[in-house]
């Protein structure tokens, strides 16, 4: 059950290493913004308007929380079981759709484009997360969940491996840009943008977070930049300004749930304990610098002591 920290600084926000102390402000606590969905994902901040989106899949919904009133309304439903959720570089929403087994982008009067919704004349999985690189191009995971069974997306026989893939922002040509991995799920640049972070959320026999360079379109040099461990599950995750890495973890136990935070170098520097597992998260506030958390049936919200990192040339 939640309860929030009733003294600073809030004991679940644990320092692994000692370089993690600075990015702990001792007197921000986590708190508790809303509960009730059913697997919340996708969250990405929207600071013109001053609002969070985020989906809660098996409801088949978009979710709005808005900073100034704190009231939480739908914002699509259905949403196609929306995953994965960024903005691109006109700030237009792009979604995951496992419903559709696509890629969309939210028009500013509302509609619909399909970004993506085969490769090779045949369709896509489940389309699960999102990134936009700074040179317009659209970047996304595509393993099976949301074709797995009727929860979460409509039960169907995949027609693809499961690889990431590469949106040109001129051509709208797709790419194969990582091949045949097990269950690629959450994906972040680097700052610079000279790395790409994938989560192989099926790898055995741990889960583990790859690393690539990335060479304009191209990825190369695949390497573990962390290895789970037992139990260990990555999920979404994003960069703050540093080159750390803040990935949403857990498997249902206490240990485990929240999330992890680990440094350029793929060593683990500190942990938000939750009473949920964490499957995203996203920065954002006016000054990048706070943690909102995708976990199970709840969203949660941190400051903390750096920015997420932002996009090239904004």
């Amino acid at each position: 059950m939640w309860q929030p920290a009733e003294r600073y600084p809030d004991p679940t926000i644990e320092v692994l290493d000692a370089s993690f102390e600075r990015y702990r402000l001792f007197n921000a606590a986590v708190e508790r913004l809303h509960t009730g969905c059913r697997w919340s994902e996708g969250p990405v901040w929207f600071g013109d308007a001053r609002h969070l989106l985020w989906s809660d899949i098996p409801n088949n919904r978009i979710l709005k929380w808005d900073e100034e009133t704190g009231v939480v309304a739908p914002y699509r439903a259905p949403s196609g079981h929306a995953n994965g959720n960024t903005r691109d570089r006109q700030g237009r929403l792009i979604t995951c759709e496992h419903g559709g087994r696509r890629l969309t982008r939210t028009e500013p009067d509302g509609s619909l484009t399909v970004l993506a919704d085969s490769f090779d004349g045949r369709r896509l999985n489940s389309p699960n997360d999102v990134v936009v690189k700074s040179d317009g191009s659209v970047w996304f995971s595509d393993p099976i969940f949301g074709i797995a069974g009727h929860y979460e997306g409509d039960r169907a026989e995949p027609e693809l491996p499961q690889h990431v893939y590469r949106l040109d922002p001129e051509s709208g040509t797709l790419a194969i840009v990582a091949e045949d991995l097990r269950g690629p799920n959450g994906l972040c640049f680097s700052p610079d943008e000279s790395v790409l972070y994938v989560v192989e959320s099926r790898a055995t026999p741990h889960r583990r977070i790859l690393a690539y360079d990335v060479d304009g379109r191209r990825l190369s040099a695949q390497r573990v930049f962390v290895d789970a461990g037992p139990g260990g599950t990555p999920d979404g995750l994003r960069c703050d300004i540093d080159g750390n890495l803040w990935c949403g973890w857990g498997m249902g136990r206490d240990e485990l749930d929240g999330v992890m935070v680990f440094n350029a170098e793929g060593r683990a520097i500190g942990r938000i304990r939750l009473p949920e597992r964490c499957a995203n998260l996203c920065f954002g506030g006016s000054k990048r610098n706070r943690l909102f958390m995708a976990a199970s049936q709840s969203l949660y919200a941190l400051y903390v002591n750096t920015q997420g990192a932002p996009m090239i040339g904004k």
